[in-house]
């Protein structure tokens, strides 16, 4: 812990024992089928002795090479500056300013819990990699909390901020995972473990052979239904496992100072801390089964979520995990110190119908492609997949353009207070609001055929999130308009008005200009 002197710490010892159990935990996963497969030679007690025997002294080797680890880190949190030293032949010193400091987030997996640590992780919210942040890996779950408290303490609470519980979990939107697109790709990751596993115990041929028998007197159809099913299947119940393990225990709480705090984990703990003033806006996120159930996430827009590599699977962004969509604008109002929810505040300005025809003509574009390339092979090597062209015509057709008019039906922009908001997609549609304040430039794109059908499409740049957020297939005129409107100055250079009317200057109050029908410049 941190003192007046600033006296250099260790991490807690007994990351040491975490390393033993890893390595383990490994031998014994690559032990017992190398055991299996040598108990066909000699009696299985002396295979598992062989096993064991080389087990155990790289058991030793992890657990030495942690302790080497241990010895030589240290770190120090001073009043100024926050720093680690580490390693053995080569030393790494790094060192954090405290006043750029804008997230500790802490993690702990199973076997931290059972011995009552957590990994510390502290950043500066820069998207600079491994040199903007220091990992503590790892100390006590008191002393990490008290870090998180210690490094990101700010002012005073604002009055008349809302602080405390912001959301926590419903137990009834667990009804959302089955719908995510996680589950059939957890469906067929099952079906393949199934069949790695046979293969290492040598018994892949009587799993075979066993479906086999199963579905001797049963029709190609059917058996193909049911076997999609029993995928299915296996895919909800990995997707409901997975959603529990991730948002089980789930709150999202303001701190005083100005944080938003997301904890979650069943197995798996996590804190996540998002300064404030790191916030640019919200993402509402509706996959297309979550949306079908009227519900939708909440997704931070912020700076410096994402550092490096090992953080892009921990879901950072995500302040509200999938809900009713009541309750995600609830939640998205809440976070952003807004009455009303600018997802939801004021009706989108539709987008004119050259962009419906132009998802209508990919729709259709990606939907008579495959039909066509089998109805070639088909013609050239087997009858059979002329019949599977006309299926996938009549199965494809209807579903592209119906998603092709639901896409249309999705684009949307407009201005709501101090937020640009934006909307776009169908199989993942996202409805933006972004700070106005926080879009640094503006790129407009217009390909030949977006010309000839008088559209265009507006990207605002910032510094948070994706960095990038578009505005698809709007009308030329409207769209400029907008652009200038939501961020007054940016686009002006570029722009002449209509007719003789000038451009506006900006309002002395700070409210943004009525800014005429704009188009682009010439020559």
């Amino acid at each position: 812990m941190s003192s007046p002197d600033g006296d250099w710490q260790r991490l807690e010892r007994r990351t040491v024992l975490v390393a033993a159990l890893v390595m383990a935990g490994v031998a014994a996963g690559a032990g017992l089928p190398t055991a299996l497969g040598l108990a066909g030679d000699m009696p299985l007690w002396q295979a598992f002795a062989w096993v064991l025997a080389g087990a155990v002294p790289m058991i030793a080797a992890g657990a030495g090479a942690d302790y080497v680890r241990w010895r030589r880190t240290r770190y120090r949190i001073g009043p100024e500056r926050a720093e680690l030293h580490t390693g053995l032949l080569l030393v790494r010193r790094r060192s954090l300013a405290r006043e750029r400091i804008r997230s500790v987030d802490l993690a702990a997996n199973p076997l931290l819990r059972v011995l009552g640590l957590v990994k510390v992780r502290i950043g500066t919210g820069e998207h600079s990699g491994g040199e903007s942040t220091l990992e503590l890996d790892a100390v006590g779950k008191a002393e990490g909390e008290r870090l998180r408290r210690e490094l990101l303490a700010r002012a005073a609470p604002e009055p008349g901020i809302r602080e405390g519980e912001l959301a926590a979990l419903d137990p009834a939107w667990l009804r959302y995972a089955p719908v995510s697109f996680v589950a059939p790709l957890l469906g067929g990751a099952a079906a393949g473990g199934v069949m790695q596993v046979s293969e290492w115990f040598g018994a892949q041929g009587k799993v075979v052979d066993w479906v086999g028998d199963r579905v001797r007197d049963t029709s190609v159809l059917w058996t193909v239904l049911v076997l999609a099913g029993a995928v299915l299947v296996a895919g909800i119940v990995g997707a409901l496992g997975l959603w529990i393990e991730m948002w089980w225990n789930y709150r999202l709480e303001r701190e005083p100072g100005g944080t938003l705090r997301v904890r979650r984990g069943l197995f798996t703990a996590r804190s996540i801390s998002i300064e404030e003033r790191r916030l640019r806006g919200v993402e509402l996120v509706e996959p297309l089964g979550v949306r079908l159930l009227g519900a939708a996430r909440v997704d931070a827009i912020a700076t410096g979520l994402v550092d490096d590599e090992q953080d892009k699977h921990g879901d950072l962004k995500v302040l509200l995990p999938p809900a009713p969509r009541a309750v995600a604008d609830e939640v998205a109002a809440r976070v952003l110190r807004e009455s009303v929810a600018p997802t939801s505040a004021a009706p989108l300005t539709a987008h004119p119908r050259a962009a419906r025809t132009r998802r209508l003509r990919w729709a259709l574009t990606a939907s008579l492609l495959p039909p066509l390339v089998l109805t070639v092979l088909g013609a050239w090597i087997t009858p059979v997949l002329l019949h599977l062209a006309a299926a996938v015509a009549v199965v494809g057709l209807p579903v592209a353009v119906v998603l092709a008019l639901d896409a249309y039906r999705a684009l949307g922009h407009g201005i709501s207070g101090a937020y640009l908001v934006a909307r776009s997609g169908t199989v993942r549609r996202a409805t933006v609001a972004l700070q106005r304040g926080g879009v640094i430039g503006w790129t407009v794109k217009q390909s030949v055929f977006q010309r000839r059908a008088g559209v265009l499409t507006l990207t605002a740049t910032t510094a948070a999130g994706a960095g990038a957020y578009s505005v698809y297939d709007a009308a030329e005129d409207e769209g400029l308009a907008f652009a200038a409107e939501a961020v007054p100055g940016v686009l002006e250079p570029f722009l002449v008005a209509g007719g003789a009317v000038p451009l506006p200057a900006p309002s002395r109050t700070g409210a943004p200009p009525q800014t005429p029908l704009l188009k682009r410049r010439r020559g």
